[in-house]
C-alpha cells in the first residue's frame, strides 16, 4: 500500500507540474501579446511624432506662397495641435487620421502653385511627409497585425480564461476615419 500511495502521489506531483507549466506558458504568451501591441503602437506613435514635428516647416513654407489658403492651413495647425494635446490611444488614433485628411487636402491645393512647387525647401519637406506618411501607413498597418493576434489570443480557449483574470481587454485596431474612401475635394 505505501509503494502505491507514492506511485499515486507522484502522478499527482507530475500532473501538477504539467498544469503549472501550462499555466505559466499561457500568462506569458499572453504577456507577449501585450507588449507586442505596446511596441506596435509606440512605433505608430513615434512616426506620427515625426510628422508632428514636420507640419510647422511645411505650414511655414505654404504661407508665404498661399497666404488666401488661411483656413485650410489653421485646419491643419488646429488639427496638429489636437494630436499634441491628446492623452489616449483612441483620442491620438482619431486625431492622426482627422489630420491625415487635411493633409491630403493641403497637398491637393499646393499642386496649384507652381513657384511653391519648385521652392527647394517644400519640395524636400513634402518628400519628408511623404515617408513619413508611407511609414504611418506601415506601422499602423502592424499595428493592426499585432491587435488581430492579441485581440485572438485572449479570446481563445483556455487563454480566455486566464486572460480573465488578468483583466486583458480586447483592443481596438486603427480604422479610416468615415468617409476617408473619398479623395479629398478642394473648390479654389
Amino acid at each position: 500500500m505505501g509503494k502505491g500511495c507514492l506511485i499515486a502521489g507522484g502522478v499527482v506531483v507530475v500532473i501538477g507540474l504539467i498544469i503549472v507549466s501550462s499555466l505559466m506558458g499561457m500568462y506569458n504568451g499572453l504577456i507577449g501579446q501585450d507588449e507586442n501591441c505596446n511596441k506596435a503602437w509606440a512605433n505608430v506613435e513615434t512616426v506620427l511624432q515625426r510628422r508632428f514635428d514636420l507640419i510647422p516647416n511645411l505650414v511655414n513654407t505654404v504661407k508665404g506662397y498661399a497666404s488666401h489658403e488661411k483656413e485650410l492651413l489653421e485646419e491643419v495647425t488646429r488639427l496638429r495641435s489636437q494630436w499634441g494635446e491628446a492623452k489616449t490611444q483612441n483620442q491620438k488614433a482619431q486625431a492622426g487620421s482627422l489630420l491625415d485628411g487635411a493633409l491630403g487636402k493641403l497637398m491637393v491645393v499646393m499642386e496649384n502653385y507652381p513657384d511653391l512647387k519648385a521652392n527647394q525647401n517644400f519640395i524636400a519637406l513634402q518628400d519628408e511627409l511623404a515617408g513619413t506618411e508611407n511609414r504611418i501607413s506601415v506601422e499602423r498597418q502592424r499595428y493592426n497585425e499585432a491587435v488581430q493576434s492579441y485581440n485572438t489570443a485572449i479570446r481563445s480557449f483556455p487563454n480566455v480564461i486566464l486572460a480573465g483574470f488578468m483583466g486583458l481587454e480586447k483592443r481596438t485596431p486603427f480604422e479610416a476615419q468615415q468617409g476617408a474612401e473619398k479623395a479629398p475635394e478642394v473648390t479654389f
